[in-house]
Order: C-alpha cells, then structure tokens, then sequence
C-alpha cells in the first residue's frame, strides 16, 4: 500500500515538473529578457513592436530593438551616436557621467514618422529625435532647454503635441509644431498634484516615469511610485481631457515589478510592459496581461505577476540582445555590430578592427590612473541567469604600465588580465571588494598571448563573478576571489562585460582582441 502511495505521488509530481518543463519550451516566461534593459517605451506598428530603452553613459545611446511577438528582441539602432561632447561624456579633464547621460526614453509613431525623446542631466536639455526609417534610416536631433525629467511625448488628435513630465507634482507643456521647444506664449501646467497619493500618504518615491497613452478618447497615464516599507507600485490617472482632471488608481503591486506602459496585439490583447530591479544584472523587462473593467487596465492574474504568459516561448538573448564576435568584418559592414556600447564617447582614432584583420586593436593615447576613467572600454550587457564571457588577447606591443584585459563595469567592478611593469607582464586580477588591496593576484608571465573568461552567477540573487585564465585555450586556472557584484546608484546600470586597454605610464601602446565570445551557459 505504501508502495503504491509513494509510486503515486512520484508519479503526479513527474507529470507536474512534464507540465511546467512543456510551458517552458511552448509559452514565453517572465522575465521577458533577463538583461539590463530598464525605463522601456514600446508601440507596436502593424505587426511590429519597437521598444526604447535607457542606456545613460554609453555610446552610441537610446538603442531601439524590434520584435514580432513582444517577447524576443534583437538590437536595430540608436537614436543617436553622440549625445554631446562635453567633458563628463566623454571621460576628459577628470569628469564622468556615471550614472547619468540620457535617461527615460518615450518612444511614439505618428504619421509616417517615428520619434524617440529622452531628457539628459549632463547637458540640461531635452533631445528629441526623428526618423522615417526606424532600422535603417538616420536620426535627425531637436534639442532644447530645459531637461524634461521623465517626461512622455504625446501627439493628440487635435494636431497638438505635448509633454508630460516631473516626479510627485506632474506638468504638462506644449510643444512648437517643429518640436524646436516649449510652444511661445504657454505656460507650464500642474495636471496631477500628488500623483502618488493612490499608494497611500507615506511615499518614499514620488510618482514619476510618465506614460500616456490614449485609448477610446480618453487619456491614462502610468506612473511608478514607492510607498515606504513596501515595493515600487504602478499607478494609473486617467481624464476625458489631456489637462485632467485626472482620478487615480494603484493598479499593480507586486515583486516590485513596475514602471512602463501599454501595448496591445494585433488580435486585440492588451500586456502592461514594466520592470524588475534584480540584483547587479540590472533592470530586467516583464510583460503583465491586461483586461479592461469599467474603463480601467486591470493588471495580471489576480493581481499578480504570471510567470508563463499567452505568447511565443522566449528564444535566448544571442544575438538579439548580446552577441559573441570575431572581429571579421566584410565590406560593407559596420566595424562593431549593434551590441557593442562603449562606456562613454570614444575617441575614434585609438581603435580599429581592420589594422589587424580578425582582430579589435585597443590604443592608449593618454595616461589614466584607473580604470573607470579610462578611455575606450567596449562592453556588452550581462545576461541572466547565467552567463560566461571571454577572449583572447595579444599583449606583445603593451607598454610599461599599461594594463589590459576584461573586466565586468560598475563601480565594484573587477578584470582579469595583464599588466606590464617595465620589461616584465603580470597577469592580474582586480577585485573591487577589496578596495584597499584591489590587486588580490599577481603572476609572473612569458608569454604574450593570454585566454581570459569572466563567469556571472545571478541565479536567485547570488551576483557573483568568477575569473580564469589559459594559457592554451583549453586548460582554465581560477585567479583571484568571486567578485561580489552589487547593483550601486552611482553607476546605475546592470555590469556589463568590457574589453579595455589604458596606459598608466606611457602612451602609445596598444593589445588586440581576438574575439569575444558570450554564452547563456556556466564554462565547465
């Protein structure tokens, strides 16, 4: 009898985990990307979706991504290649961006042409950019004082184009015809004056991140909160009019999950599109179902976040959102495949993929006393649950106290690579959990090539790092200790793999990367 009971349950417990393992392979599952793709903006135009999202320091910056289901994306463009020159863009005089550059995008479709508007603190401006083409097609820049905090652009049917934007106490502007600026003669006008207060009275964040959308003539607005000792919390307002006046509801609270707006299918489905903060990988993107009742959106399943949701099975990341890369570059190519963003504006002449065929050449042209200072580091996102980035590196025309190698970003951040004093290469780890002794090893090299790969865990918050070495390829030797990677405000942004090369001494040194490989799976 015992037997059968045990059998029984074994059995009903296989067809559970059967069940779950087949919605995996046939349903899409939150997260919908599990990467540092934070403040999305999506419409959807025809049978396409087009999302922006908020890539602050980088550059190129405002990248645009492209799906046919809502759930796998691949990388087709950025608003813009430059935001602007200043010192603190572009690492000069000691300055930095960390943390800021160009943040919340709106991205919007409106007769033909699309446009994409994001705010920077850097340059105390608004940017508003235009295209016919949204793959392939060039951008054409608006720009203006002053800087719009998370602002939503909005095109209304009477012609009339505005923004939405601050945080707690929301305004409403209108735009010149040609988007050169605030319309002359208007005045700001205060719509919502506590936007937050749906949440309760004990705010820690003000409602900000502003959405509007217009549906069956009237308007919503989706906005983020924080109630204290709680979660970040979606609430919506909705009027008749753009200028109010608005009631408002909290319509999600759960798992922290919030921030975005609406989207619907070409069959009439409507999904909520927000985010999670997760631990060092980043902001990472959720879709949420929405029905309607009594003229409001009401969000997921019993007013929870699904983990399986009515759409498409999620593909992996590679290449959509990441990609491994050789550096071979056939005519007509761009030299660095949309994945790529350096950490800050580049300076163009100390870099190349064709001086040496098959290789990324990095140069130094100043001298850098750390590495978050330090000039033309090329990174790519991390990815979870799991993942594993590596190269290999020539090393043979470094010069003395030039280091090199590849490092995870953020302000903890760490690299595995080499460092040349006088005639004589280390390989080195660096760990920034150890800040008083970041260097926690050194080995002698002979050598001039060296095979490098850096490991993330995120699995269940774990956010740890771990760093090899080879000396042929095949057999891997650990260096140094885990890095324990943390998610900081200063920098903002989930780590991202880099490739990097800065002199402390001399210039005029230079290492080559022969490719980078990025995989979803742990190295064995």
């Amino acid at each position: 009898m015992l037997r059968h009971l045990v059998l029984s349950l074994f059995l009903l417990n296989t067809a559970a985990t059967c069940q779950v393992v087949m919605a995996q392979n046939t349903q899409a599952h939150n997260p919908v990307i599990y990467a540092d793709v934070p403040d999305m903006s999506i419409i959807r135009v025809g049978n396409k979706y087009y999302m922006s999202s908020t890539t602050m320091h980088m550059s190129p910056g405002v990248p645009i991504m492209e799906s046919t289901d809502l759930v796998n994306w691949k990388m087709i463009s950025y608003a813009y290649q430059t935001l602007d020159t200043i010192n603190s863009l572009s690492l000069k005089n000691g300055e930095s961006t960390y943390g800021r550059g160009s943040w919340a995008s709106c991205l919007r479709y409106h007769k033909g042409m699309y446009y994409v508007s994001t705010f920077a603190q850097p340059t105390g401006r608004t940017h508003i950019y235009k295209t016919k083409h949204i793959a392939k097609g060039r951008w054409v820049e608006h720009t203006f004082a002053p800087s719009f905090h998370d602002h939503t652009l909005f095109f209304d049917d009477d012609g009339k184009t505005y923004l939405i934007y601050g945080g707690g106490k929301l305004k409403l502007v209108e735009l010149e015809d040609d988007l050169s600026g605030v319309k002359k003669g208007t005045e700001e006008k205060v719509i919502i004056e506590n936007a937050a207060l749906p949440a309760g009275n004990n705010i820690g964040l003000p409602a900000e991140g502003s959405q509007l959308f217009k549906i069956k003539g009237k308007y919503y607005l989706f906005n983020i909160t924080w109630p204290r000792n709680s979660m970040r919390t979606v609430v919506v307002h909705r009027a008749d009019k753009i200028t109010g006046p608005y009631e408002g509801k909290m319509v999600l609270q759960d798992k922290g999950v919030a921030q975005g707006g609406l989207i619907d299918t070409p069959d009439g489905r409507w999904f909520a599109y927000l985010f999670q903060d997760c631990g060092s990988v980043g902001r990472i993107p959720f879709l949420v179902p929405v029905k309607w009742e009594d003229g409001w959106p009401v969000l997921g399943e019993n007013g929870k976040v699904p983990e399986f949701l009515d759409l498409p099975a999620n593909k992996s990341l590679i290449p959509g959102i990441v990609n491994s890369d050789e550096f071979n570059r056939k005519k007509g190519e761009p030299a660095l495949p949309l994945v790529w963003q350096w950490n800050h504006n580049p300076d163009n002449n100390l870099w190349s993929v064709s001086e040496r065929n098959g290789y990324l050449r990095l140069k130094t042209g100043r001298i850098d006393q750390s590495y978050t200072m330090a000039r033309n580091t090329l990174t790519q996102r991390t990815v979870g649950p799991e993942c594993s980035g590596s190269t290999c590196m020539d090393a043979s025309n470094m010069k003395d106290g030039d280091c090199a190698g590849l490092s995870l970003l953020q302000k903890d951040f760490g690299w595995v690579g080499i460092r040349k004093e006088g005639n004589v290469k280390h390989l080195v780890m660096v760990n920034m959990n150890f800040a008083d002794a970041p260097e926690v090893e050194n080995i002698p090299l002979t050598q001039d090539k060296v095979y490098l790969k850096i490991d993330c865990d995120f699995k269940n918050r774990t956010d740890k790092a771990y760093f090899y070495y080879s000396l042929d390829g095949k057999q891997w030797t650990s260096i140094g200790k885990p890095l324990k990677m943390s998610y900081t405000i200063p920098h903002f942004m989930g780590y991202r793999y880099g490739l990097f090369n800065y002199a402390t001494k001399e210039v005029g040194g230079f290492v080559d990367f022969d490719y980078f490989h990025i995989t979803d799976k742990p190295s064995k």
